[in-house]
């Protein structure tokens, strides 16, 4: 309605300029005096500028509302214009009501941030945004805390600390993390996230001391080692204690003096004494290789790291294992996708690690009807290279799935139970993992991944 009534004042306006235009020809070409075609000539100029001025505030208006949008200021308003009637007074009504629904938004944005502020302040992660040029954003008081850095601006004042640690900041990809030592009350856990706001590239950065969390699991892994060397120590040295003392008794109460002054013995008692005297031998010698499997686990030799084609590691396997698995009609099959994948290892320690990963498969398949074994590489949805040793065996049941490479632990009859706690170290070694998934009397996979 409001439009209706600004088309009817611009044709009234405009049809008045008219009449007065012809009204002046009239006068002009009558010879009228000189002065009523003035007067004419003058409501003419009259109606023209009021025209305008009608017609272009419309456009006024407009330009001010969006202009309060683009420089947020919300403290304008739009109120009735007695020039125009109340043609305009839906849209003043609209604007008023967009105005005011900014100034609420900008209001819940603004408590949204300092909510997010006042957070960001209280939690104990410490927290450090900067954008591309180095320049801080926002610190809080964790971080202060944690680095002890006075006047932090810049995120290349971290070399104040430690320029190690600086290098290491600027070269993290986002969505990665790393641990590094500052000092021994210091250990860092830094990870880092991206993002941009208003077209600049930000990067955002945690900082945790993980000192205590690594002192508790490095007493949790002495204890637990200390609980598995008691119990071979113990399983070795107490039937050779008793059955030392046992020998010692048949050598006590069993032997004779002869008339020559020779020591006899009776024949029983020398059989238990040589039957004795083997367990102890025997068990000696399972302790023996116990102290080895615990040396092996420990010296584990740094990789020397060199990039190789996946395709002639997993080829090299499966020409090694070939023999023995055929003697126990096992298929393996193996798949490389992409035909050159590649990837930065000691080749001999990764290929010791699935060479020991097809043993176990091979033992896995021993009551199963269906006998095969695979071996896939490839890339995951993050471009992270992966190697994956699939059984179609037993399976591993969940109680044991937690505990099977924890060193020494075995579901086998025979065994040390090193072997997966070694592979799992050597990847540890590369920056990488090994884990395990399986669904007992269905599937087990294995799966090396490198990043």
């Amino acid at each position: 309605m409001g439009f209706k009534s600004f088309t009817l004042g611009v044709i009234i306006r405009v049809s008045l300029i008219l009449f007065f235009t012809c009204l002046g020809a009239y006068f002009y070409f009558s010879d009228f005096p000189i002065f009523q075609i003035l007067l004419v000539v003058w409501v003419i100029l009259l109606f023209t500028a009021n025209l305008i001025s009608y017609a272009t505030t419309t456009n006024r208006k407009i330009t001010r509302f969006l202009e309060s949008i683009r420089y947020s200021d919300f403290s304008s308003s739009f109120t009735k214009d007695s020039k125009l009637g109340n043609s305009f007074r839906e849209m003043n009504m609209s604007f008023n009501e967009v105005i005011e629904a900014f100034k609420k938004t900008r209001a819940e944005k603004e408590e949204q941030m300092l909510f997010l502020q006042i957070m960001i302040q209280h939690i104990n992660t410490g927290i450090i945004s900067f954008d591309s040029q180095g320049k801080i954003g926002v610190i809080n008081g964790a971080a202060k805390q944690l680095l002890q850095i006075p006047q932090f601006k810049d995120i290349h004042d971290l070399g104040k600390m430690s320029v190690e640690l600086l290098q290491k900041v600027l070269t993290l990809k986002p969505g990665g993390s790393f641990a590094y030592k500052i000092n021994s009350d210091l250990h860092l856990n830094v990870q880092s996230a991206a993002f941009k706001m208003e077209g600049n590239s930000w990067t955002l950065l945690s900082f945790q001391n993980i000192k205590s969390e690594l002192q508790r699991n490095e007493l949790e892994a002495w204890q637990n080692l200390t609980k598995v060397l008691r119990h071979e120590i113990m399983n070795s040295m107490t039937p050779i204690a008793s059955l030392a003392n046992s020998l010692g008794v048949i050598l006590e109460e069993d032997t004779l003096e002869s008339e020559e002054g020779n020591l006899l013995l009776e024949k029983d008692s020398f059989v238990d004494l040589s039957e004795g005297l083997e367990t102890i031998s025997k068990r000696s010698s399972g302790l023996v290789d116990f102290v080895n499997a615990y040396r092996d686990y420990t010296n584990i030799p740094q990789p020397n790291l060199k990039t190789f084609k996946v395709s002639s590691l997993i080829d090299n396997v499966c020409v090694l294992m070939k023999k023995e698995l055929v003697s126990h009609q096992i298929e393996i099959k193996s798949t490389v996708q992409p035909e050159d994948l590649e990837i930065l290892a000691d080749q001999d320690l990764i290929q010791m690690i699935l060479i020991n990963l097809v043993k176990n498969a091979k033992e896995a398949l021993e009551r199963s009807e269906k006998k095969s074994i695979s071996i896939v590489a490839s890339k995951d949805t993050q471009s992270i290279p992966f190697i994956q040793v699939e059984d179609s065996g037993e399976g591993i049941v969940s109680e044991a799935l937690e505990r099977i490479f924890v060193p020494f632990f075995t579901t086998k009859k025979s065994g040390s139970g090193i072997g997966l706690a070694i592979s799992r170290q050597i990847m540890h070694l590369h920056k990488g993992t090994l884990e395990v998934s399986s669904i007992p009397n269905e599937k087990t996979v294995f799966t090396l991944r490198f990043g």
